[in-house]
């Protein structure tokens, strides 16, 4: 009976082992070479992506063909994240100094674009957007008079109200690598904000589990030893399991202090115990119909079924970020790179 158990876990290590290896990016045609930052996968078919020079992508098609809306006199924006509810429904966010941080919303599929959202402090910067439903939404920006900027919407953002948080500490900021520096999620009725931070003081994880009421903040024991290093990216499986990716950005080779896990929902993290990711990840996500985390980074792709706690290379092509709807998974980058993710 004992053997039998014993050769029953094998087996299922084996196969999550095997499963942890059996899949490639295959790259798909973007029509673009800027650098892509942004993207939201809506379903198997629908997918948007964002990034530099004002550029806007959108398939129908499971990424066989991209289409590219434009957002007039938006030339010179560089849109670091793209929400999307379907095919008809996203937001922009631009990130860049003052007014270079804006939010624009189309309600057609691209064909017209509203302006909703201008910053208006000179020295603030945009780092993520998300939504919950169609009606609420945050977004993340730098630090402005020694606070992280929390700007929530309850109306489709149409109007955004400025939250109050805990102090940053000295030089501690977002980076807005992905837009996944933020994540949202509805636990037990309740909306929750989790974002990651960076910098010489960062490394932390600010949490809100009312809508951007009341925070916490956790550390993390990722490296933050110079302003480009810390946390990039944040993904939660369910409440309590989460997995954080970072390191510096300016060591794409680096793997120490590059993961951490968590699993009291973000009360505590510690740093994965087996192989981390292979360099510098500046974005996680979970694909809960293949119940595996994908990293990605300019160094590479990895891949953990075990919770975070180890990690495998797959790929060495250079991405920026990533976004799952089932099991379909595309990954963005520099040069108008897409990838969808191929299992085999």
């Amino acid at each position: 009976m004992q053997y039998s158990i014993w050769q029953m876990r094998l087996s299922i290590a084996m196969a999550a082992a095997s499963a942890a290896l059996a899949q490639n990016w295959v790259t798909q045609p973007s029509g673009v070479a800027a650098s892509l930052r942004g993207v939201s996968a809506v379903s198997p078919a629908v997918a948007w992506a964002s990034g530099a020079g004002g550029t806007v992508l959108r398939t129908l098609d499971g990424g066989a063909t991209w289409q590219v809306p434009a957002v007039p006199g938006a030339g010179d924006l560089d849109f670091r994240a793209v929400h999307a509810l379907g095919r008809e429904t996203a937001w922009l966010m631009s990130s860049g100094p003052g007014a270079k941080s804006r939010i624009y919303k189309t309600s057609d599929g691209g064909a017209h674009w509203s302006p909703q959202y201008t910053n208006p402090d000179a020295g603030g910067f945009f780092d993520a957007l998300a939504f919950w439903d169609a009606r609420r939404g945050v977004v993340l920006g730098d630090p402005v008079d020694g606070q992280f900027v929390i700007l929530t919407t309850g109306d489709g953002g149409k109007t955004w109200q400025r939250s109050k948080l805990p102090p940053a500490l000295p030089d501690e900021g977002a980076f807005a690598a992905s837009n996944s520096c933020m994540r949202l999620r509805v636990v037990r009725g309740k909306r929750e904000i989790r974002f990651g931070t960076g910098g010489p003081s960062g490394a932390r994880v600010f949490h809100s589990s009312d809508g951007g009421q009341r925070w916490d903040v956790a550390g993390t024991p990722l490296r933050h030893d110079g302003p480009g290093a810390g946390i990039f990216s944040l993904a939660f499986a369910d409440a309590a399991h989460g997995v954080a990716v970072g390191g510096d950005y300016g060591k794409t080779a680096g793997a120490a202090g590059n993961v951490a896990i968590t699993i009291d929902g973000g009360r505590t993290w510690i740093e994965a115990a087996g192989a981390h990711p292979n360099g510098y990840r500046s974005a996680v996500a979970y694909v809960a119909a293949r119940k595996v985390w994908i990293a990605v980074g300019t160094s590479g792709s990895d891949i953990s079924g075990d919770g975070g706690k180890s990690w495998k290379p797959f790929d060495a092509g250079p991405y920026n970020a990533i976004g799952a709807a089932g099991d379909a998974v595309w990954a963005v980058g520099p040069g108008g790179r897409i990838g969808k993710l191929q299992w085999r």
